[in-house]
């Protein structure tokens, strides 16, 4: 996720750290915790167990130093072996009681923490992955990414450990403030007089702590950013010779990064040793007046030894509460970007009453559709189209003209705004997604293959299809053919994207992978437009095999492609302007005709010809 913009010779002003995501906010935001809680439920058994344990533990570690006071003022003051032997043992009993308790208080904690950290990754994975495409066009990878990660680790730590250990220390607090006041009202209350210099400490220190975090946080985003960004423009960088300029830039980020860090760093580092100050203020205070108390014969030598001890103690939870208290803006945050994204409904989505789209024949009826990706700019206006079972249809026209928008309609990975579109009579926006899906197939320009073999991304599409039926698909677009020089066949491991195969082979896999879905609707989006001569010669003879039966529709600028539809239609500004075959449009002399002869570069064939003068349409 970018935080800030780049300037210059593409280096981050300092300032524009800041311009990220809002990294804190309110602690206590009841509503959403409220919401949170919720992914608590299904562990309410372990939780109410570690919370017990937690009061078990607070209670022991609370009664160590009384348990020593005990032993001072009696046993040791008395000479009392016998006495101060059963006071050993139950100091041990007591410390062996707290070890038990704090090991099963984290062992709980962890195993429900990991178990919430499941929960919400599959929930807010299952979620973004059924979510519509124009939210992924208004999102960018990394903040999604960063909602999935960044967010639920933090929710994990809150709910998890944060909500417990709080209440954990917020007992112990109160524990010895009233251990104190029952031991020595007067030495209790003359040590309570450095909580507002501790208050006042861990208020300055908790602001300067916040404003450090935020920085290191937009900091340490805009580097991983840049680390990814160089990453995959790694080759255009070493094309272009740009190792040096890019280490430059990227070390100036990091220095801010460095910077960030230090000074977080400093800061971090200030507040132990305030603390240990105000609790050695605390502790003299205690010596001075508790040892004269002593002296005076108002005060037992094991209470001013358990008071010190007691002091000692009562400063870690005000350290800890302070520290969590920081998590927990930083956790309101989080929980509300995963709110945010749980809460976005997918635009596109099933009718209440949809139905199965049965068995398809392949007709697709476009009428009056209009559709825009930004409200009153309208992308396609009024498309009237008629395409029959079996058909090919190619669609052509200048860029932005609306082709790849008018097919990615017909599987509704958009819906129309205006209009309907039917499939066998059936309007798809009244049949359930993966009826109408699971007949459609659609082939980009660019390929995307997953992680795995050659084999698992051709099966992807249809998990249950037998090797009989993946080789037949890879032999029906010569794919067999193209993989047989690899050392392990179908079997080769595909690299990130594929990275690893050339981009023909790319192609061909997703071609075979669209073919063992058997679909009844095919859309090649531009898809041999990265083939070489020969690996496109042995893929339009694959073609024929690809449209029988089918509803084909072609975006392509390939001649040979297009004049082989059955007809051509010709969008400009999201309107139809033309229909026809090849050498019906060349005879009009109308936009496709101009198109012909800027894109091929080369004088149009005769009308009663095949078109065979150029390679390539616009």
């Amino acid at each position: 996720m970018m935080v800030g913009h780049w300037h210059g010779a593409g280096i981050l002003r300092r300032g524009d750290l800041m311009l990220g995501e809002k990294e804190f906010g309110r602690a206590f935001d009841w509503p959403v915790y409220r919401r949170l809680f919720g992914f608590l439920r299904p562990y309410a058994g372990p939780m109410t167990l570690s919370a017990l344990l937690t009061l078990v533990y607070t209670v022991t570690n609370l009664l160590n130093p009384y348990l020593i006071k005990l032993a001072i003022d009696g046993p040791i003051a008395h000479a009392d072996p016998a006495g101060l032997g059963v006071l050993s043992l139950l100091f041990l009993a007591n410390s062996t009681a707290a070890w038990l308790a704090q090991f099963g208080q984290t062992w709980f904690l962890a195993w429900v923490g990991q178990q919430v950290l499941y929960d919400l990754s599959s929930r807010m994975f299952n979620h973004v992955q059924r979510l519509s495409f124009s939210f992924f066009d208004a999102n960018e990878v990394g903040r999604i990414m960063s909602r999935v990660q960044n967010d639920v680790q933090v929710l994990q730590e809150i709910l998890a450990q944060g909500t417990v250990s709080l209440a954990a220390d917020v007992v112990t607090l109160l524990g010895i403030l009233a251990v104190l006041f029952q031991m020595n009202p007067r030495l209790a209350l003359l040590t309570y007089l450095v909580l507002p210099l501790l208050v006042g400490i861990t208020v300055i220190w908790q602001r300067r702590a916040m404003e450090s975090f935020r920085r290191v946080r937009a900091a340490i985003s805009v580097v991983n950013a840049t680390l990814q960004e160089s990453v995959s423009g790694v080759r255009v960088i070493q094309a272009l010779v740009r190792e040096r300029d890019n280490l430059r830039r990227f070390d100036a980020l990091n220095e801010q990064h460095l910077e960030a860090n230090l000074q977080a760093g400093r800061i971090s580092a200030l507040i132990l040793p305030a603390v240990e100050v105000v609790s050695a203020l605390a502790t003299a205070l205690v010596i001075v007046f508790g040892g004269g108390m002593v002296l005076a014969g108002e005060l037992q030598v094991g209470a001013l030894v358990a008071f010190t001890l007691y002091i000692n103690r009562f400063f870690d939870p005000i350290r800890d509460i302070a520290m969590r208290y920081t998590l927990l803006q930083r956790g309101t945050v989080a929980a509300e970007r995963i709110f945010e994204v749980l809460d976005t409904r997918p635009e596109v989505a099933d009718a209440p009453d949809a139905v199965e789209l049965p068995p398809a024949r392949g007709e697709v009826v476009f009428e009056d559709v209009w559709f825009y990706y930004v409200p009153d700019v309208p992308v396609l206006k009024g498309i009237n189209l008629r395409v029959e079972p079996g058909e090919t249809v190619a669609l052509v026209g200048p860029t932005g003209a609306g082709k790849s928008t008018l097919v990615r309609l017909i599987p509704r990975f958009y819906d129309v705004k205006e209009g309907r579109i039917l499939v066998d009579g059936h309007d798809i926006r009244k049949v359930t997604l993966k009826s109408l899906r699971r007949q459609v197939a659609i082939v980009p320009q660019e390929p995307f293959l997953f992680s795995g073999t050659i084999y698992d991304n051709i099966k992807f599409a249809r998990p249950e299809a037998d090797d009989a039926q993946v080789m037949a698909a890879v032999r029906a677009v010569g794919l067999d053919e193209l993989v047989a020089g690899l050392p392990q066949g179908l079997y080769t491991p595909v690299g990130e994207r594929g990275q690893n195969l050339s981009v023909g082979q790319r192609q061909l896999i997703s071609f075979a992978r669209a073919l063992l879905v058997d679909p009844k609707i095919l859309i090649l989006d531009e898809a041999t437009a990265h083939l070489d001569s020969r690996t496109e010669a042995r893929l339009q003879a694959a073609l024929g095999r690809l449209r029988a039966g089918r509803t084909t529709f072609i975006i392509a600028h390939r001649l040979n492609t297009v004049r082989d539809a059955d007809r051509i239609v010709v969008l400009d500004q999201g309107r139809i302007v033309e229909v026809g075959t090849h050498t019906e449009l060349l005879r009009r002399g109308g936009l496709y005709r101009r198109l012909y002869e800027v894109g091929f570069g080369a004088t149009p064939a005769p009308p009663a010809g095949d078109g065979s003068a150029g390679t390539r349409a616009s």
